[in-house]
């Protein structure tokens, strides 16, 4: 199963990578206007309509692989971690919060002494 994680991860990234890079490419609604005065739009590669369809098929496209990725990272990390508890490695787990203030007076044991567990932040 681990070389599965990691072919999702390698997508994962590329695909990111892919987004940003296509964001970067694609014009914004005001470079409409300036094509109209001789920017040469009917020369493109892509059609006389621009390349603002394609490109924004394309970046949707890919953010919905994106989302797919990250979503089946989440269920491999939530895996790990629920195969980590069960193998007995220790986990952070959240402490009942106690209704008395935790002070340094309260850490020490019954026979004076400073104790080894450090006072709980609340």
């Amino acid at each position: 199963m681990d070389w599965v994680e990691t072919l999702v991860v390698v997508v994962h990234v590329v695909i990111a990578v892919a987004l940003v890079g296509l964001v970067l490419i694609q014009q914004g609604k005001g470079a409409d206007a300036g094509a109209a005065f001789g920017g040469g739009a009917s020369q493109t590669v892509f059609g006389s309509q621009g390349s603002g369809s394609f490109l924004t098929r394309m970046t949707t496209f890919l953010a919905v692989v994106f989302f797919v990725t990250s979503f089946s990272l989440a269920i491999f990390a939530k895996q790990r971690a629920e195969v980590a508890g069960q193998a007995g490695i220790p986990v952070v787990q959240e402490s009942p919060r106690s209704s008395a203030p935790s002070d340094v007076e309260q850490s020490e044991s019954e026979n004076g002494e400073p104790s080894d567990e450090l006072p709980e932040l609340e």
